[in-house]
């Protein structure tokens, strides 16, 4: 049996809770931290009755399950580096006319760096989550790798590729070799409350998924001095959009454009103010430069190799050749043509046996 301390990132729900459980079972002298990172005062948005992670709710069950399996759980606040690294990041994003993926950010910067500074005040060795992921060590590489986990549908490693080989080295994923519905059976044997707790599924600052009252309510000033500008197709105007931070690559609904046919944002032209939109073959593209890169099961990427990128969080990801890359950026083209590639979001590549290689994020579709 091993007894290592490992504080556990538990969020009061049930992949945490078991998380938990299974590193109690295996010995780990277990400590459970719940973040606070944000309150529904100051991000607006809020439900009639606080739930997700950061409410009271939260707070509590994650507490419960702590007491009934046995070890200690405390509750941090890490509102203000939370703040400045994720929230102001998202909004800085968004007015640059690009889409952020604020989970990244999250977990590298929060819940990775910040947990493992208390990990160090708690004298705890390892950090761990309820990611659906797995961590090996590569003898031939000598480098901390990141590989797909057994569950194809709650597969977390898309956020994951911005940690670095020492947070790495640090981490237990404790339920990467288990499906939900085994997750679910353990909470149930566990006896653990949150057993049958419906999955979060929104960005969890913006509860009400209403990303321009969001952004309304957070920075009025900015955004009620946005100019308004063109929506142009075929380079004829045909619109006029609210502003530039309201609009994503690939978007549908609520443009106000009645064309006869669908039609998607195809391209954000900050400098000009322009919103350009197309059909839907429009938003289809065959490569991708992406910079910010972190390289994570390897020190490199070939040029001239064929990998899997995954340009969203719900991409099952699709084969590219690496045109170049160095330590800054990478530049891919896909076989075949990608829908919506989209400034902002992630690019994360795979090999064929499910391991991360590296990611970085989007700087332009081409």
């Amino acid at each position: 049996m091993v007894s290592e301390r490992v504080i556990v990132a538990m969020s009061g729900g049930v992949d945490s809770s078991v998380a938990a459980a299974i590193l109690k079972k295996q010995g780990y002298d277990v400590v459970g931290v719940t973040m606070k990172t944000w309150g529904f005062m100051e991000v607006g948005g809020a439900p009639k009755h606080e739930s997700g992670c950061c409410s009271l709710d939260a707070i509590f069950d994650a507490k419960s399950v702590a007491n009934s399996l046995g070890f200690p759980h405390y509750t941090v606040d890490f509102t203000k580096q939370f703040e400045q690294a994720v929230i102001d990041n998202f909004v800085d994003e968004y007015l640059h006319g690009r889409t952020p993926n604020p989970c990244v950010i999250c977990n590298r910067k929060i819940k990775w760096e910040e947990m493992l500074k208390k990990a160090d005040s708690l004298d705890a060795k390892f950090v761990a989550t309820g990611h659906y992921s797995r961590i090996e060590f590569s003898e031939v590489t000598g480098r901390y790798c990141i590989k797909a986990s057994e569950d194809d549908k709650k597969d977390q490693t898309y956020a994951l590729w911005g940690l670095t080989q020492e947070s790495l080295s640090r981490t237990l994923f404790p339920l990467g070799d288990f499906n939900k519905t085994e997750v679910r059976q353990l909470a149930a044997e566990y006896d653990i409350k949150t057993a049958n707790k419906p999955d979060s599924q929104e960005i969890c600052f913006v509860a009400d998924n209403n990303y321009e009252r969001f952004l309304r309510e957070k920075v009025p000033d900015i955004i009620n001095s946005l100019p308004e500008g063109d929506i142009v197709m075929d380079g004829r105007k045909v619109g006029r959009h609210k502003g530039i931070p309201f609009y994503t690559v690939g978007q549908r609904r609520g443009l106000g454009i009645a064309t006869g046919s669908p039609v998607y944002v195809k391209k954000i032209d900050v400098e000009n103010n322009i919103v350009e939109i197309g059909d839907k073959n429009s938003v289809y593209q065959s490569g991708l430069i992406a910079d910010d890169v972190n390289y994570v099961s390897v020190k490199e990427l070939k040029e001239k190799s064929v990998i899997r990128c995954k340009i969203r969080y719900s991409d099952k990801g699709s084969p590219a050749e690496v045109v170049k890359a160095d330590d800054k950026s990478f530049e891919l083209r896909f076989l075949e043509p990608k829908s919506a590639i989209t400034p902002g979001q992630s690019a994360v590549i795979y090999d064929e046996q499910g391991y991360v290689l590296a990611g970085g994020i989007i700087k332009e579709g081409k």
